[in-house]
């Protein structure tokens, strides 16, 4: 239930809201434990083998992204409703709704007595949880009428984008992301790279420069000579 409803779960926190207020909602619960039992107990295992299988797979990955994409609109607009001038909880509430699931996993592991911090999905994201954090950004440049465009507009761009990366990404087994190559100009402008300078400035540089084994014989010897002036005084 905590994977079915962490985004409900966790921004009905942050908005004040009760927690289990989604849990009302009959029908989903008998949804998500029908689909549990199916996918753990069904036989012959029949059930994952056909939505393990890639074309159905492809198809339930878009409507995945359909429906994130959408609860990071709604999530967007209830935080603007509750608070009117605050575009950072707009952001956060957007972006935990979109990713909630990722982000309440470490939760979920402790109530299974399994703590995996490697996973944290704010240390180390994946690529639906920062297009969620991006999606939260748009949206909520729309929500205060920085961005101009429709909403309706932007839902449909951004469900499509969504949509397409995640069925090639998935069509391929490839765990990367879209944004790696601009993620990394800008780190690179505004940070700098990571070794500082070019190659041949770190070539010629004296502290990349090994050291002589002349010196360090000499600095062993030094060294020996004075620790025998110590000891005889």
């Amino acid at each position: 239930m905590l994977y079915c409803f962490g985004s409900y779960i966790l921004a009905d926190i942050m908005l004040g809201s009760s927690p289990i207020d989604y849990f009302q909602h009959n029908s989903h619960i008998l949804l998500a434990s029908v689909v549990w039992y199916l996918i753990f107990y069904c036989p012959l295992n029949l059930f994952y083998k056909c939505v393990a299988f890639l074309p159905v797979k492809l198809v339930l990955v878009a409507l995945k992204e359909v429906v994130r994409t959408r609860k990071i609109a709604v999530g967007v607009h209830h935080a603007h409703h509750v608070y009117h001038h605050s575009f950072f909880i707009m952001v956060i509430v957007g972006y935990v709704k979109g990713s909630g699931v990722a982000l309440i996993s470490n939760f979920e592991q402790l109530l299974r007595g399994v703590w995996r911090p490697e996973t944290n999905e704010i240390l180390n994201m994946s690529f639906p949880t920062k297009a969620s954090l991006y999606g939260a950004i748009l949206f909520t440049l729309q929500e205060v009428h920085w961005l101009p465009v429709s909403k309706s507009t932007l839902i449909l761009v951004f469900t499509l984008f969504m949509a397409t990366s995640k069925v090639l990404l998935t069509a391929q087994h490839s765990h990367g992301s879209p944004f790696a190559l601009i993620e990394s100009w800008v780190c690179h402008l505004l940070f700098g790279s990571p070794l500082g300078g070019s190659e041949e400035d770190r070539h010629h540089s004296p502290a990349a420069a090994p050291s002589s084994p002349l010196k360090t014989k000499e600095e062993l010897s030094e060294g020996a000579r004075k620790r025998k002036a110590k000891k005889a005084e």
